[in-house]
């Protein structure tokens, strides 16, 4: 019996701090939406985006800071985000 809750308490363990399936769905079709708007919106392609818990980030290039600006409210108005983190580099 110990064994068995041992074994079980490990296997907790290791999922702590991972996504469960719904959440991976949830994150995969936030980091769909953002993706589609974004370039529907800006028509740029080269902005990374990953959702990880309904928190998106976005990340690459553009070449001024309203488009990183406007791919960051772009983002937050798609529905279930819950943060964004704009990492998006002006060059």
């Amino acid at each position: 019996m110990a064994f068995v809750l041992a074994t079980s308490l490990i296997g907790c363990a290791a999922m702590s701090g991972r996504e469960t399936p719904g959440e991976y769905v949830d994150d995969a079709t936030i980091t769909t939406k953002v993706k589609a708007r974004i370039i529907d919106e800006l028509g740029v392609g080269q902005i990374g985006v990953e959702t990880m818990q309904l928190v998106v980030q976005l990340s690459g290039f553009v070449d001024s800071q309203t488009v990183k600006e406007r791919a960051g409210r772009i983002a937050r108005n798609v529905s279930g985000v819950k943060e964004v983190r704009n990492n998006i580099i002006v060059r």
